[in-house]
């Protein structure tokens, strides 16, 4: 009986020890956003601009990610043009413009709309204004320019933050 008692407690402790060795390897918000397979076009993006590392970072971040599909509404060209490492500063204006200070989950979002009486001011790591809003279930993104973006599946959760998906992509001012 002794003996079964220590191989129960032995599996225990090594079960803890994997599980911690797991959680220490959770996908930070990168490697989330790459396995996901939508997100394709952002990776890339995020790697031409050199923002792996700081998106690797310890964050928190809340990142509004347009999918592969929202990156084919731009115009012809677009995309590969920004890709291009002379418009660097420009991608990393884009990219910083989908990126909020912080761990907002879907829940947080909403309540910050209704505090703020139907809206709330997002200010983006690259220094600009995206406001949420609500339309019917929705949460509505609008640039600094008017277009929008909608909310259209929340928070995947990252080990540096939480990701919601979006299906245009918002340009800065």
């Amino acid at each position: 009986m002794k003996s079964i008692r220590k191989i129960f407690a032995a599996a225990a402790i090594s079960a803890t020890m994997l599980a911690g060795t797991v959680a220490s390897y959770a996908a930070d918000i990168v490697d989330t956003a790459a396995g996901a397979g939508q997100f394709n076009t952002l990776v890339a993006a995020v790697k031409a601009a050199g923002l792996v590392d700081t998106l690797k970072g310890p964050g928190p971040f809340t990142v509004f990610a347009p999918t592969d599909e929202a990156f084919k509404k731009l115009p012809a060209g677009t995309v590969e043009d920004l890709l291009k490492p002379e418009n660097k500063d420009k991608l990393v204006a884009i990219l910083t413009y989908h990126v909020v200070s912080g761990n907002l989950d879907v829940a947080a979002v909403v309540a910050a709309i209704k505090k703020g009486k139907g809206k709330v001011e997002l200010t983006t790591v690259s220094g600009g204004k995206l406001t949420a809003s609500m339309d019917k279930e929705k949460v509505k993104l609008t640039d600094e320019s008017g277009n929008s973006a909608y909310v259209t599946a929340t928070d995947l959760k990252g080990s540096n933050g939480v990701i919601h998906v979006i299906d245009e992509v918002l340009l800065p001012k």
